[in-house]
């Protein structure tokens, strides 16, 4: 794998994950406090929703 491309998905996911508190940190605030509220296994589960969802869109785009 480039090394290149390993950086640039790591940035591009780095700003992502930065949109939501710079656009609202009230909403995100709540949210993270719902987040905190969940089990273990309600995390896990969701992550791997995540995950797969992600997997799927690697394929579509690489296909």
């Amino acid at each position: 794998m480039d090394l290149k491309l390993l950086l640039t998905a790591l940035a591009l996911a780095l700003i992502l994950e930065g949109l939501l508190p710079f656009a609202g940190p009230g909403r995100y605030r709540k949210m993270v406090d719902e987040l905190a509220r969940l089990s273990d296994n309600q995390l896990r589960t969701i992550g791997l929703a995540v995950m797969l969802a992600g997997l799927f869109l690697l394929y579509l785009v690489r296909a």
